[in-house]
C-alpha cells in the first residue's frame, strides 16, 4: 500500500471531443410504436438526453463541483495480484473521535452516490447524531480507480482492497454501509475481518427463503398469503421482487457469463452504455425525477473511467466464481453474515429484492431495521434524508449499534 495523495479529476480536451464525435456519429435502433419502455430504454429518451449529452451538457461543471469533495488516490494489491490505483473520497469529521465508515458502491452505481448523504452526515453531531469519517471508494475497474487485468479478482479481493483502504487510513476499527454490490462485499468484509468491523447497514436485503424442513416458518407464510394477512409493505415487496425477476434480470445473466460481449458495445458506444444503463436508472427507482443532468454526470464517470466503461462489468463474472461466491443459492451459510456483527436493514419500497421481513432477519443479527415510503435501489441517492438519518440512528448515542466503534483520524 502507498501514501494516499490528493486526487484532481481532470479529462483530457481531447477525450471530450471524442465523446462528442462519438455522440454526433450514432446510428440509433427503429422503435416499435407504442412500446414505452416494455422493450427497454425508449429511443425518443435516449435521443434526447444523447443530443444533450453532446450540444448542452457541461462536464467541465461537474467535474469542477467533484473535485470540490475531498478526492484521494492510492495504490492497493489484493493477494496474488499488482497494486491499483484506488481512488477515494475521504470526508474527515472535525472529531477525531467519529465513525470510521465505509460506503461502498454497485453497479451501475458509482461513488456519485456517496455525494448526497456526505453533507447530512457531514452535520450529523448538529442533529443530534455521532460524528462520522466517511470513505468511499471507486472499486476497482469503476470511476477513477484502476484496472485488474488478471483474472480472479471477485468478492474475497474486492472486500480485501476495501480493508486494506479503511487500514491504510489509519481505521483499525470501522462500519460498512452497502448496496447492491456493496451489500455483497461489506458482508463478506465482515466474515473476513470480524475483529475490525463491529456492525454494517445495508439497503439490498438480499436472503433466502427458509429451508423446506422449517415447516413451521412455511406454513406461517402460506397461511398469510391464503387469509391476505401479509403486511401490505410484504405483499408489494414480493410483487416487485417476482417483476425484477421477470423483467429486468436479463443483463445480470449476460454481464455474469459473458462479459466482454456486451463490454464491446460499453466501450466504444457512448449511446450504447447510456441505454444500457438509464434503462436501470428509471426502472430500479422509485419515480425518481432524473435531470438530464444528473443522468450525463453518471454517464460520463462511466464513459471517463480509467478502466473504461466495458471493466465494470466483470465483477459480475468474478464474483460468482471463486472462494466467496456472492450469492450461493446451493449454500445458505454463505449467505448468512457473521454472528458478531450487529447487522442493520434500511427497506425501501422500490428495491429490487424484497422479501418478508422475518426472511431478512436470518441474514444474522439483526438490531436495526426501517421501512421507508419512498425510494428504490440507489437509496443514497433517491432518499439521502433517509439512508443518512438511519444511520445516524443506528450509530447514534442509544442506537441499536451505538458505541460500537470509535475512530480516530487518519492522516492528515
Amino acid at each position: 500500500m502507498s501514501t494516499p495523495t490528493p486526487f484532481t479529476i481532470a479529462i483530457p480536451d481531447s477525450e471530450l471531443q471524442s465523446l462528442k464525435q462519438k455522440l454526433d456519429s450514432t446510428r440509433y435502433p427503429q422503435e416499435i410504436e407504442d412500446t414505452g419502455s416494455a422493450y427497454g430504454a425508449p429511443v425518443p429518451d435516449v435521443k434526447r438526453i444523447a443530443t444533450y449529452w453532446k450540444d448542452t451538457y457541461d462536464w467541465r461543471k461537474a467535474e469542477a463541483k467533484l473535485n470540490k469533495l475531498p478526492n484521494y488516490m492510492t495504490k492497493i494489491g489484493a493477494d496474488g495480484f499488482d497494486p491499483i490505483d484506488i481512488h477515494f473520497i475521504h470526508q474527515k469529521s472535525k472529531n477525531e473521535n467519529a465513525i470510521p465508515l465505509i460506503f461502498v458502491h454497485g453497479w451501475p452505481g458509482s461513488f456519485l452516490e456517496v455525494t448526497k448523504i456526505l453533507p447530512i452526515l457531514a452535520d450529523s453531531e448538529k442533529n443530534g447524531g455521532p460524528a462520522f469519517h466517511v470513505v468511499a471508494p471507486s472499486l476497482p475497474n469503476f470511476g477513477f480507480s484502476g484496472f485488474v487485468n488478471k483474472k480472479g479478482f471477485g468478492q474475497k479481493q474486492y472486500t480485501e482492497t476495501c480493508h486494506k483502504l479503511m487500514l491504510s487510513l489509519g481505521y483499525d476499527k470501522y462500519v460498512t454501509q452497502g448496496g447492491d454490490w456493496g451489500a455483497l462485499i461489506t458482508r463478506t468484509m465482515g466474515k473476513l475481518y470480524p475483529t475490525h468491523i463491529p456492525a454494517s447497514h445495508i439497503n439490498m436485503i438480499a436472503t433466502l427463503p427458509p429451508p423446506w424442513w422449517n415447516i413451521f416458518a412455511w406454513a406461517k407464510f402460506l397461511i398469510a398469503i391464503a387469509l391476505n394477512l401479509l403486511p401490505a409493505s410484504e405483499k408489494a415487496g414480493l410483487e416487485r421482487t417476482q417483476w425484477t425477476q421477470r423483467e429486468t434480470s436479463g443483463y445480470r445473466q449476460l454481464q455474469m457469463t459473458k462479459p466482454q460481449t456486451v463490454g464491446f458495445s460499453l466501450a466504444d458506444s457512448p449511446v450504447g452504455l447510456l441505454a444500457w444503463v438509464y434503462e436501470k436508472l428509471v426502472s430500479w427507482t422509485d419515480d425518481y425525477a432524473w435531470t438530464d443532468d444528473e443522468v450525463c454526470t453518471w454517464m460520463s464517470i462511466y464513459w471517463f473511467s480509467t478502466a473504461g466503461p466495458a471493466a465494470s462489468v466483470n465483477i459480475y463474472y468474478e464474483s460468482e466464481r471463486g472462494e466467496f461466491v456472492a450469492f450461493d443459492m446451493n449454500n445458505r451459510a454463505a449467505n448468512r453474515h457473521s454472528p458478531h456483527l450487529k447487522l442493520g436493514f434500511s427497506i425501501f419500497p422500490k428495491e429490487l429484492v424484497l422479501l418478508p421481513r422475518a426472511w431478512g432477519r436470518s441474514l444474522g443479527n439483526v438490531v436495526f431495521e426501517r421501512e421507508h415510503e419512498r425510494g428504490g435501489h440507489f437509496a443514497a441517492y433517491e432518499n439521502p434524508e433517509a439512508l443518512a438519518g438511519d444511520l445516524m440512528v443506528m450509530f447514534g448515542k442509544g442506537g441499536a449499534a451505538g458505541g460500537a466503534v470509535e475512530g480516530k483520524s487518519g492522516y492528515a
